[in-house]
């Protein structure tokens, strides 16, 4: 294990021993639903199974489900064709306030 993985892990542990990783956890739903991102990506989410006869809007999406078929689309598949879109929608300010609680825990635990 690489340095870099080896703090990553040291970090995450102290994350779960002391509750922080679950209260980032609920800090970060709660920011989405706000802001109203889980509604975007769930609205970005039913373009997959929109009919494939509206070719004007074609999409890599329904390209996945048209080439393997619906009945062979794995959740898999579904995921890696959502993450991108998901993280993007990730509003910056959302972002930057889960980086600022991080610093402040990794401050406060400095001996990591």
């Amino acid at each position: 294990m690489n340095k870099d993985a080896q703090m990553r892990a040291t970090i995450n542990q102290k994350l779960i021993e002391t509750g922080e990783r679950e209260r980032l956890k609920e800090l970060l739903r709660a920011k989405l639903i706000e802001c109203g991102w889980k509604d975007q990506l769930k609205a970005h989410c039913k373009v997959i199974f929109i009919s494939q006869e509206d070719k004007s809007k074609s999409s890599k999406k329904r390209d996945v489900i048209k080439e393997k078929g619906l009945e062979h689309v794995t959740v898999d598949d579904l995921v890696a064709e959502i993450t991108p879109k998901g993280r993007a929608l990730v509003p910056d300010s959302v972002k930057k306030e889960l980086l600022q609680r991080i610093r402040t825990f990794l401050a406060q635990h400095a001996s990591l």
